[in-house]
Parts: C-alpha cells; sequence; structure tokens
C-alpha cells in the first residue's frame, strides 16, 4: 500500500474547491452562528498536544450551554466527568481547537477553529451555573475561522432516522463492555447499575 505524503500527491486526487467553499469561511461569529449555537446542545471539540497526540471530547447540556462572549468568543462549561482531561490538557500544551455543532434533527452542522485557554474564573463559572452548580472550569476559545458544513455525511449516515438506527438491544451495555475490558468480578448488570447512580448524582 502506497501512502500520500504531500499536498501537491495529496491534490492530484482532488478538483480545486471552488469559490463558495472558500468564501464562506468567517473570522468572526455572525448572526447565523449565533443563532446556531444558541440552539446546539452539543459540540465535539478536537485537540492535539505538542507531540501531535490528538483528541476529540464531546460536550453535551442544554441547548445554548456554549455562550457567545462576543463576536470572537466562545465560553464551553466543563460539567463533572471522568476526570482524565485529555482535552485540557491538550489545550494547555497547544491551544489550537476544532469544533463541530450539532443540532439534532439538522444536517448541517457548524465548524468553530480557533485557539482555546482555560479559566477558572468565578463570574464566568457562575454564569455558566446549572441549578446552582458551577462547572469545573470554562474553556474560552477565540474564534479564527467559522463556516457552515453541508449536509452530506449526515445524509449518508441517515443519522438522524430513526427506522436506520440498529436496534439498542441487540448491542452490549456500557457496563458489558467495561467488565470484559477491564476484567472486572462485578457482574454487567451491577456496572450498569453503579453508572446510572453516577449519572443521576453527578450530571451537573
Amino acid at each position: 500500500m502506497e501512502f500520500i505524503t504531500t499536498r501537491e500527491g495529496l491534490r492530484q486526487h482532488y478538483r480545486q474547491p471552488g469559490d463558495g467553499p472558500l468564501r464562506k469561511e468567517l473570522r468572526l461569529l455572525d448572526h447565523h452562528a449565533r443563532s446556531f449555537i444558541g440552539r446546539s446542545p452539543f459540540v465535539l471539540i478536537g485537540s492535539s498536544d505538542n507531540a501531535g497526540n490528538a483528541d476529540v471530547t464531546p460536550k453535551g447540556d442544554r441547548p445554548g450551554f456554549v455562550a457567545v462572549l462576543d463576536d470572537h468568543t466562545l465560553a464551553i462549561p466543563d460539567r463533572p466527568g471522568n476526570n482524565r482531561l485529555d482535552t485540557w490538557e491538550n489545550v494547555v500544551a497547544n491551544p489550537a481547537v476544532g469544533l463541530l455543532f450539532f443540532i439534532p434533527g439538522m444536517n448541517e452542522t457548524l465548524r468553530v477553529n480557533g485557539e482555546a485557554r482555560i479559566t477558572a474564573d468565578e463570574t464566568l463559572r457562575d454564569r455558566l451555573a446549572v441549578d446552582g452548580k458551577l462547572p469545573i472550569t470554562v474553556l474560552i476559545v477565540s474564534v479564527k475561522a467559522c463556516y457552515m458544513h453541508c449536509a452530506k455525511a449526515f445524509m449518508r449516515s441517515e443519522l438522524w432516522k430513526p427506522e436506520s438506527w440498529p436496534e439498542r438491544d441487540t448491542m452490549p451495555t456500557l457496563g458489558e463492555i467495561l467488565r470484559d475490558q477491564l476484567a472486572l468480578s462485578e457482574s454487567a448488570a451491577t456496572v450498569d447499575k453503579s453508572l446510572d447512580e453516577a449519572y443521576r448524582k453527578t450530571l451537573w
């Protein structure tokens, strides 16, 4: 198997992008981007450390949980999780991030690229609290590029069509997966029960 190792070699396999895909990239958050983010309950954050080790982490909450501070700045609250901090530690080493915002049922997505920093500012954490529970920290993203992404991936995958979804009971539960991967002595049902209890107690 041969691999493509240069930009020129890669471009030989693709047409040049048209004017539209190039011109649609904005350097700020316009009213359409603000509206999209305000309706989005879910975002993926891509990052990498200085050695090039990459990570993508999901962040989800009530629609509009990512705050638009101004035309160039976003604030993403960090709720309780597994404390691995893969993405957050990446950001400390390398601030470059890529964001992908979703709205359920909508095939188009919003892409935002920029540089991120982490803050534990009390005033901002209080602003982003849910039911009186403050996020642990907040990711501040300075926007460098912002643009809408077309629907083809979602159309091909039929992601939002329930009739295309696999039956959930044909797949293992997380408890079953963890029992096997970690060689746990507990039953899968016990692990699943513990996970459910943790979700209820530490969602925010």
